[in-house]
């Protein structure tokens, strides 16, 4: 039987499991050697307690990458809101330095999650710059609106996520003004 995500109780188990997971990743330094045993003894529950909020492991590192990189998103854009080249420029600027830093901490053993993380990521992109382009284009066709948002958050995360890998021999800031120069050609025709 699934869980209310918004029963106030299963709110507080989720995020007690988030927050041991959290602990036991800064205990150990790598995402491999920590189970979900490992998870749920730390957060006080049972396994059963985890399985019934999270199917396997992998939609719990899922929910813990997207719970992370919305914290940031927010923390960079506090009312989630893109009104300008400043706030794109902004959100960009945030998605570059959330996926370096995540990268920096990934350990060979982990890169069996790197595409679990991007996928969750380049997801939340994607809803985000929806709903913002849902808001603010003149364009009627949801269907354009749709696609923009597919194009320039995979524009985005792609582009930030090639950089991290790369040998950075470009700034941060060169970088993301490139990106922003293409993204802002992009959003053009539906924010005439």
């Amino acid at each position: 039987m699934p869980v209310n995500i918004d029963d106030p109780r299963v709110r507080r188990t989720r995020q007690l499991l988030m927050q041991s997971f959290t602990e036991l990743l800064i205990e150990r330094k790598n995402l491999h050697s920590i189970s979900v045993q490992d998870i749920a003894a730390k957060a006080t529950v049972n396994r059963t307690t985890f399985y019934a909020h999270f199917e396997d492991r992998y939609a719990f590192l899922e929910s813990w990458m997207r719970e992370k990189f919305q914290k940031r998103l927010n923390e960079a854009l506090p009312d989630s809101s893109i009104s300008d080249m400043g706030s794109l420029r902004t959100l960009i600027l945030a998605v570059f330095d959330f996926i370096s830093r995540i990268r920096q901490h990934m350990t060979p053993a982990d890169s069996q999650y790197e595409r679990l993380f991007e996928s969750a990521m380049q997801r939340e992109l994607y809803q985000l710059l929806f709903k913002w382009l849902s808001e603010a284009s003149s364009s009627p066709s949801k269907e354009i609106v749709e696609a923009t948002a597919q194009i320039i958050s995979w524009g985005i995360f792609g582009s930030a996520l090639q950089w991290s890998r790369d040998s950075q021999d470009r700034t941060i800031e060169m970088i993301v003004r490139d990106v922003l120069v293409v993204v802002a050609a992009g959003l053009a025709p539906v924010m005439e």
